[in-house]
Formats: structure tokens, C-alpha cells, sequence
């Protein structure tokens, strides 16, 4: 299909660092033989989960945010294949698919202003674009009774992957959202901050809830939006974590008493995790090993039907401690589900 990048036994190799004694993850996944039809090829295969990367920025600069989404597939990818293989971490049940690349996109943006209404809305046009892979990808690996598990890009691509999820399954699906933003912004051209209002608009979407929403970054208006709507639930982080009106166990319970009696998307911000690079860095949020705790949590449950980590943006110098991050919560997930 077009914008996928196979995932080949040259890049493994070159990625892989064996040792005397040791088998590493990505010793046992597996990887496609023939791309010319993916759905076909992951129903001859005896695995849970198809693991593949989106490498864009569009969506986050369309919402006038920090580009750099881009490239945490290839820091999660490096530590991924990396890590131990073993009792624990079941690299025998994933495919390593390769990734989505929107290479004319991203040389497009770095010629556009934030500060021009029509370059905003040229970057918005190419999100939808982008989109229409993403569902289509998603699509293919539900039908064939596979759980995706999609890295990188920004939060624009939870449309793609209810709206592939919702088409695969034919019925509208739910979703629980691990983030300070709750990304349900007004349908005014397609960015990081309006994924689940789309696809809840389209009927893709039907309950949601926002795990963690900071109240200094969510407007009172969309305070009072979000209370209207029946079907769409929230926490705040300062509830939890700062006046402890509730806790955090309490309100994952609440989370999965609205979505896990149907299929649901698992999302993750990385914007939620404190002092973790990403598009909205944020001094204050939940620690690594809450969102590790989030993601087990919810892995365990029966109709979970895709994991999406996005908006991570390593830099340079953090590229390892991103990819660290993202290994743990893709490893927390397998794990959870081959285990309950």
C-alpha cells in the first residue's frame, strides 16, 4: 500500500545487538514475506499483535504545536527489538510491520508558517490524506483478528485508527484516552487536537473517556462541552494526584465501566507523562510507571482492540530514554493480555 514502509530482515539485523548467552526480542518477531496483501498474510500467521510506526509531524503543527512526532518510531524501534526475549515478553506473538512514511509531507511543512491561516489550512488538508492510510492500514490488521499496536506521529492519528478499527468491526467502537488534553476540539480542518470529536461526529466513536485532563490547559468551555455529552466521561489529574478527591485506581475503574463493554482503543499521550519529551512537555503528570500501570491495566481487558502511544518527540539527547519508554508500554500490553 502506499506511504508503508516494509519493516526487512537487513534493518533487523542492522538494529540488532546479539550477545553470547542472550536472545533478544527482536530475534523471535516475526516479519511479513509479501506486502502485495496484508490481510491475507496475517491471517496465515499464528500471532497477536502487529507493531508498526507512523512517522509524521503534520497533524501536531496543523494544531500550532511542536513538530518532532516524527521520529519516535525509529527511537522505539532501536531499544524494542533490543530488549530480552523471554517467559515474559512473548516476541513470538508480533509482527514488526514496518512503518507509515509521508516523506513529501513532512518536506512540505518545513516550508509553511504557523503564523499564515492558509498554510495551517494546507497542513490540515494533508492530515485527512494522512488519515486515510492510517484507517486503511488498521482496518486490514482488525479483519484479520490482530491487535495493532501503533508508535509515533501525533494524536491526529487516534481518527485514523477508530475509524479502522469502527470499519473493520463494523460498529462504532469506544475509547480511553492517558492524556492532559482531551483532543475534542471544534471540526475545523484535521490536527492533534480534534481526532476524537471527528471521529465521534462521523459515528465512528461512541464512548470516550479522557484520562488525566489538566484543568490549567482545558478551557471552561470545553469543560462545559464535554459534561453535555452523555457519552463522553473524564478525570482530571489534579483530582487524583493533587487534592486526592479521587485516586487513581478509582478512576480506571470508572474509565473501563464506560468504554470495556465493547471494543475500545487504548491511547496513550506521551504530553500526560512528566518530564517525558513530546509535543507539550509537561513538568507536572503522571510518572512512568503510572502510564506503565494505565497500560496493564487496560491491556487486561478483553475487548481492547488496538494500543496507540503518539506524540513522544525524543530529542537528540533523549532519543534512548523515549525509546525505553515506549518499549516498557508496548512490552506492558503483550504482557498483560498473554497473561490474564
Amino acid at each position: 500500500m502506499e506511504h508503508l514502509k516494509p519493516f526487512t530482515n537487513s534493518e533487523l539485523n542492522n538494529i540488532l545487538n546479539k550477545r553470547l548467552k542472550e536472545t533478544k526480542f527482536g530475534e523471535h518477531i516475526l516479519l511479513l514475506p509479501d506486502f502485495s496483501n496484508i490481510y491475507e498474510q496475517l491471517l496465515k500467521l499464528d500471532v497477536s499483535y502487529v507493531i508498526f510506526g507512523i512517522k509524521e509531524d503534520v497533524g501536531v503543527f496543523a494544531n500550532y504545536g511542536n513538530t518532532g512526532t516524527s521520529k519516535a518510531w525509529d527511537a522505539a524501534i532501536n531499544i524494542l527489538l533490543n530488549v530480552q526475549s523471554n517467559a515474559y515478553t512473548h516476541a513470538e506473538k508480533v509482527v514488526i510491520l514496518g512503518h507509515l512514511e509521508f516523506d513529501s509531507y513532512q518536506e512540505k511543512l518545513k516550508k509553511l508558517d504557523q503564523n499564515k491561516k492558509k498554510d495551517i489550512q494546507k497542513a490540515r488538508k494533508k492530515v485527512s490524506k494522512i488519515d486515510e492510510s492510517v484507517a486503511y492500514l488498521v482496518s486490514q490488521i482488525v479483519s484479520a483478528g490482530k491487535i495493532p499496536i501503533i508508535i509515533g506521529g501525533g494524536h491526529n492519528n487516534a481518527y485514523g485508527n477508530i475509524k479502522g478499527t469502527s470499519l473493520a468491526l463494523k460498529k462504532a467502537i469506544n475509547a480511553v484516552n492517558f492524556d492532559a488534553h482531551h483532543d475534542f476540539r471544534a471540526e475545523e480542518g484535521r490536527h492533534s487536537g480534534n481526532g476524537f470529536s471527528y471521529a465521534y461526529a462521523e459515528g465512528f466513536l461512541k464512548n470516550y473517556f479522557v484520562f488525566g485532563l489538566h484543568e490549567n490547559y482545558t478551557s471552561d468551555t470545553s469543560f462545559k462541552t464535554l459534561k453535555k455529552l452523555k457519552k463522553i466521561q473524564y478525570s482530571t489529574f489534579e483530582s487524583m494526584m493533587i487534592r486526592r478527591d479521587t485516586n487513581f485506581d478509582i478512576e480506571m475503574e470508572n474509565a473501563s465501566n464506560h468504554v470495556s463493554d465493547k471494543p475500545f482503543g487504548l491511547e496513550i499521550d506521551c504530553d500526560a507523562i512528566q518530564n517525558i519529551p513530546s509535543s507539550a512537555m509537561t513538568p507536572s503528570g503522571f510518572s512512568t510507571n503510572k502510564a506503565r500501570a494505565f497500560v496493564h491495566y487496560f491491556g487486561k481487558q478483553e475487548q481492547v482492540s488496538y494500543l496507540h502511544i503518539c506524540e513522544a518527540d525524543p530529542t537528540r539527547e533523549q532519543s534512548t530514554q523515549v525509546g525505553k519508554l515506549i518499549s516498557y508500554l508496548i512490552t506492558d500490553f503483550i504482557r498483560a493480555r498473554e497473561t490474564f
